[in-house]
């Protein structure tokens, strides 16, 4: 998306990155009350509308500051309220939970790779929507593989430290999950140094080569 001015990138990023993150959300709540917790439920979070999901500053804010700075996008929603003591088998039941966000944004950048297609079909016959769902297929399917390959890594908040929480021995969970408060920061210092890129790209890779393998690309 070189090419395309800094306004007409944002244009682009801004419904992928909704869908992105309201899906992903929407499906924590929506297997949390398959599995016997209905919080998520009862305060509206199993929702695809956005704003039930929108943090101001983690959805907005930050994703724009750090696109325009380092053109890599990273932000957070407000996360889903989920009662482990609701949950059937609280232990198995939370690490679905938390791999449902992820399987959600794989799902997407099949869907998205699917709208690349359509897009190629149309070609030159209909350029002006094509070029559009070009761009935003192809801005989708890297989001997804982003946002699913950050989620998975082992730190708390994340998801896959909510994972890891689970398949740990409940003594060292309970160790493991008191360096939740830390987990923004030491996801910022990744960022900030590099790390994270260079263990993220890898994956991200070869989550956009799957969805545009499966799409027929």
């Amino acid at each position: 998306m070189q090419e395309l001015s800094t306004i007409q990138q944002i244009s682009v990023l801004l419904i992928p990155v909704l869908f992105a993150i309201t899906v992903h959300e929407a499906a924590h709540g929506w297997v949390a009350k398959q599995l016997g917790d209905g919080t998520a439920k009862m305060l509206g979070r199993v929702t695809l509308n956005p704003l039930r999901h929108v943090d101001p500053i983690g959805t907005v804010l930050v994703p724009l500051a750090t696109y325009l700075l380092t053109g890599f996008l990273f932000g957070w929603a407000k996360p889903v309220p989920i009662n482990a003591k609701n949950l059937r088998n609280p232990r198995r039941d939370m690490a679905l939970v938390a791999l449902a966000g992820p399987g959600a944004n794989l799902l997407m950048a099949l869907l998205w790779a699917l709208v690349i297609r359509v897009g190629l079909a149309l070609g030159d016959a209909s350029e002006w929507v094509a070029l559009p769902l070009l761009y935003m297929g192809g801005a989708g399917v890297l989001i997804n593989a982003v946002l699913m390959i950050l989620n998975l890594l082992p730190i708390l908040p994340l998801d896959g430290g909510r994972v890891l929480a689970s398949l740990l021995p409940p003594k060292v969970a309970l160790g493991f999950s008191r360096l939740e408060p830390y987990g923004l920061i030491i996801i910022v210092a990744l960022l900030a140094t590099g790390l994270l890129g260079k263990v993220l790209w890898p994956l991200v890779q070869a989550v956009q080569g799957l969805a545009k393998g499966v799409a027929g690309l």
